[in-house]
């Protein structure tokens, strides 16, 4: 049986198990259920970063293949719609992030939106990876707690 959790709650050091009362390993496994809690949410929101920035990609992709005075539907709202039409198709305007916006050609918006991508990835690696070590420390506190019953 394990008898050491290590992770973030704890500063990064070894915490003995065994050495723990039964009320104070019940406060540790609240702590990384909510760890796992955060991260897993964590973890959804860079999922749907990177749906979002798929789609952005693929519409960036279908506009280059588009001519001047072609007919598109503009968002105003998720369910709100109006005709335009595409003047300059390689002209677009791509936010940078809380308002900011940055005119780019198709080109360099889909080399700034594949450095995105391998951002957005790069971090959910990273949140997989606590999410498996949080989960491994929840189970060494469990079956510790089940030790001591």
């Amino acid at each position: 049986m394990s008898d050491t959790v290590n992770g973030e709650n704890s500063g990064g050091r070894t915490i003995q198990l065994d050495s723990m009362s039964l009320e104070e390993l019940n406060r540790l496994k609240q702590q990384e259920e909510e760890r796992l809690q955060a991260l897993t949410s964590r973890y959804a929101a860079l999922r749907q970063a990177a749906a979002r920035i798929g789609m952005s990609q693929r519409a960036v992709s279908d506009l280059k293949k588009a001519s001047e005075s072609n007919h598109v539907m503009v968002p105003l709202t998720e369910s709100v719609y109006v005709p335009g039409l595409v003047k300059e198709p390689n002209k677009l305007l791509v936010e940078l992030g809380t308002g900011f916006y940055v005119e780019k050609g198709s080109k360099d918006a889909l080399l700034f939106l594949d450095r995105k991508m391998k951002l957005v990835d790069a971090n959910s690696d990273n949140v997989t990876k606590a999410v498996q070590a949080t989960n491994q420390n929840l189970e060494a506190v469990k079956m510790t707690m089940q030790g001591k019953l």
